[in-house]
């Protein structure tokens, strides 16, 4: 039960993160990837904090063998970049600069009736069907 309460409290606290940095807004993301046009720096921002809160988070969670709940870690097996990560990670990035949206604001949007957020997350999930498909058919 702690546990669950602490993730509960963890998803509050990113999904709070998600709305006062903009991450939540669309169009401040769509303006982030447009170098050459309305670019806005301030999304780098808050992409350093994370890779900042990551880098210690992960370096901690190498070093022990159970979380701070006494759950046993469970960290990626592979540090391999392989092709699936490449292309997964290009699909990651052609969507959320298509829609602005990645999936956790995707999901926080789905509050505000947005049809693009809608759109978005349907679409989301119907590519991790078909890609669950894919994987279950290969050797």
């Amino acid at each position: 039960m702690t546990s669950a309460i602490v993730a509960l409290l963890a998803g509050l606290v990113f999904g709070l993160g998600l709305i006062l940095s903009g991450m939540g807004n669309p169009a401040k993301v769509l303006n982030f990837l447009d170098f050459f046009g309305t670019w806005d720096p301030s999304l780098g921002l808050v992409m350093a904090g994370a890779i900042a809160v990551g880098l210690v988070a992960f370096g901690w969670a190498r070093r022990h063998d159970r979380a701070l709940l006494g759950e046993p870690m469970q960290l990626p097996a592979s540090r391999a970049i392989d092709a699936r990560l490449l292309m997964g990670s290009a699909l990651f990035g052609i969507g959320w600069g298509l829609a602005g949206f990645c999936p956790a604001p995707a999901w926080l949007n789905l509050t505000t009736f947005m049809p693009e957020a809608w759109i978005f997350v349907a679409a989301m999930l119907a590519g991790m069907g078909l890609q669950h498909l894919w994987a279950q058919r290969r050797p």
